[in-house]
């Protein structure tokens, strides 16, 4: 046999002796060394954030970005209001809240005035396209001023 055969040979053997080995039960055994890379893995991993989580962002998120102009109570009346032309949308407008779907919110929201046919002076929140769960919460805060 010429040495390229035997060393064929050779690795063909460890890789059955491999496949043996598993089948029995004793490559099922896992490593320290294995579990902690696994553990580190799962960890790295973007995790969705809590219901409360998203909240919190987005109370937060609506008092330093929205109330600016919109006002803390949603009369579209925040100190940046002032000098905007059209004014800010009065988010306790009933006809309008009857009016506008979630959806067109979330428009708005992400994308800006502009991208509705609403005034460009709406900026866009592109950063909240990877966070859903805190523009569902942002939109709950819009209907929360609906009167009642």
């Amino acid at each position: 046999m010429s040495s390229v055969s035997t060393t064929h040979i050779a690795v063909l053997a460890s890789l059955l002796f491999g496949a043996v080995a598993c089948s029995k039960g004793q490559a099922a055994q896992t490593s320290p060394a294995a579990t902690e890379q696994a553990a580190a893995a799962a960890e790295s991993e973007p995790q969705a954030p809590s219901a409360a989580d998203a909240k919190r962002e987005a109370e937060e998120m609506f008092r330093s970005r929205c109330a600016v102009c919109h006002g803390e109570k949603g009369l579209g009346n925040g100190p940046g209001s002032t000098a905007l032309n059209p004014k800010p949308r009065n988010y306790t407008d009933g006809a309008w809240q009857a009016n506008v779907t979630d959806d067109q919110i979330k428009n708005v929201i992400m994308y800006g005035g502009a991208a509705a046919g609403k005034s460009p002076i709406m900026p866009a929140s592109p950063d909240l396209q990877s966070k859903p769960e805190v523009v569902d919460e942002l939109v709950k805060i819009v209907r929360g001023f609906r009167p009642h």
